[in-house]
């Protein structure tokens, strides 16, 4: 009798375990814990058994510095199709189904899995073993850059699942100034929600704002992070006794700097509208090509005689997405007329190759934009202000020019104050006066 039940518990078992692999034959569905290792953080042998530094304490989930976290989950369309959520804040950023390769290594006998992020050019390869995905992020446009990425099934916190208490609420708006060494600083300003240990906010600079930020408060201590399959910011900072604070901002592997901020909602940027000016009240002119090789000019009988919307972008640039994003939408629950849209793509392959050819593609069909997308040189601001020398300089991706029936340039809007900021109602209405103006403003030839 006793052989008879441990036969029948272990068919059970095994049973229970063939269901399972049956419905959900790669990865298991729901939340993930993924982090990607910006710095280098290796756990030193302690032969002697002695203290582990903080920095490394994991067993407590402490955060570790260099680490940049965020959480996305793994959601299935039906027994075998799923996609990817990832969270950052308020915004949800989801990789489709047709964007992910699950198969096997079968010389090194593990699940592989490979996931190719929308419109940008880069992916994450990884193997997949017992609820543990690790292999790397990988960045096709710079040279042999790949940052070591980890995600753990069935985890669903950020920095950490502590609640040590905040010595400070970390609410509302704050006064920054980023730089170190020899680099020039530049000022920004940090808007901060603070629930309890949760944070979340942005960075606005002169050239754009640093997307949805999400992470914690710990005692003395602020994490915020962001990735979405292009940026990779990490926020660090020590809350000090007079209320500043002071800490490091990292962009991926390739970028360190450090900022500091005090509270103050009277501080302000220079106006969007004032960086970037044209040198001579002199008509817009330029030619570049389509992909296919096509030169567009805006004496082309496509565009003469209407309003434009010139858009200075890149394919790499989530400010400049963000921006096509609202622009579609404006588009499309608005008469707009006669208006038409020209991008013009400063690409990180440079002008005459045809990797540049391919991201542009890619990006026109992924996001479906309903304008041109012109090749118009590298990402490079000298060579962008080389490529349009009547404006003054170009400092941001994405700039956009507001363009008369004349193609006199009647305003020029550097950056974009996305959705994660305070400024997106106001950037709203005052895009729509303007491109009202242009609509209604008669040609004068």
């Amino acid at each position: 009798m006793h052989r008879l039940l441990i036969l029948f518990l272990a068919f059970l078992f095994l049973s229970t375990c063939t269901f399972v692999q049956e419905r959900y034959p790669t990865l298991p569905p729901g939340p993930y814990r993924a982090t990607l290792e910006l710095e280098y953080n290796p756990i030193v042998p302690n032969p002697k058994g002695a203290p582990i530094p903080e920095k490394t304490n994991l067993e407590f989930e402490e955060v570790t510095d260099g680490i940049l976290p965020f959480t996305m989950d793994v959601v299935y369309e039906n027994d075998t199709t799923f996609h990817i959520e990832m969270h950052n804040g308020a915004e949800t950023i989801t990789v489709p189904a047709e964007n992910i390769v699950y198969g096997r290594d079968q010389n090194a006998g593990r699940d592989t899995l490979r996931i190719d992020f929308p419109v940008y050019d880069t992916h994450i390869s990884a193997y997949h073993e017992e609820n543990i995905i690790e292999g790397v992020f990988v960045v096709h446009y710079r040279d042999n850059y790949r940052i070591p990425f980890k995600a753990y099934f069935g985890k669903d916190h950020r920095f950490t699942p502590l609640r040590k208490e905040p010595v400070a609420d970390l609410s509302g708006s704050w006064a920054v100034m980023f730089g170190r060494g020899d680099e020039a600083p530049y000022p920004g300003i940090a808007e901060f929600t603070q629930e309890g240990n949760h944070l979340e906010g942005t960075f606005r600079t002169e050239t754009g704002d640093y997307r949805f930020l999400e992470g914690t408060v710990q005692a003395n201590k602020l994490y915020l992070s962001v990735f979405d399959g292009s940026h990779a910011f990490l926020f660090e900072a020590l809350i000090k006794e007079d209320g500043t604070l002071s800490g490091t901002f990292r962009s991926g592997r390739h970028y360190i700097t450090n900022w500091t901020a005090r509270r103050d909602p009277d501080f302000k940027l220079i106006s969007p509208d004032e960086l970037t000016l044209m040198k001579e009240d002199i008509p817009l002119a330029f030619s570049f090509p389509t992909i296919e090789g096509e030169a567009v000019s805006l004496d082309d009988p496509k565009y003469a005689g209407k309003p434009k919307l010139i858009k200075i972008m890149g394919t790499w640039c989530p400010n400049c997405r963000e921006e096509a994003d609202f622009l579609k939408e404006y588009l499309a629950e608005n008469d707009t007329k006669d208006l038409e849209v020209i991008a013009l793509a400063f690409e990180q392959y440079g002008a005459d190759d045809d990797r540049s050819r391919e991201v542009i593609r890619r990006y026109q069909e992924t996001m479906q934009v309903p304008w041109p997308i012109l090749l118009a040189g590298p990402n490079d601001k000298d060579a962008a202000g080389d490529a349009l020398p009547m404006l003054n300089k170009i400092i941001s991706y994405p700039t956009l020019l507001f363009v008369d029936r004349d193609n006199k340039v009647k305003r020029i809007y550097t950056g974009f104050n996305g959705k994660a900021t305070s400024k997106y109602e106001e950037f709203r209405k005052s895009f729509d006066v303007s491109v009202q103006e242009l609509i209604g403003a008669e040609a004068s030839r």
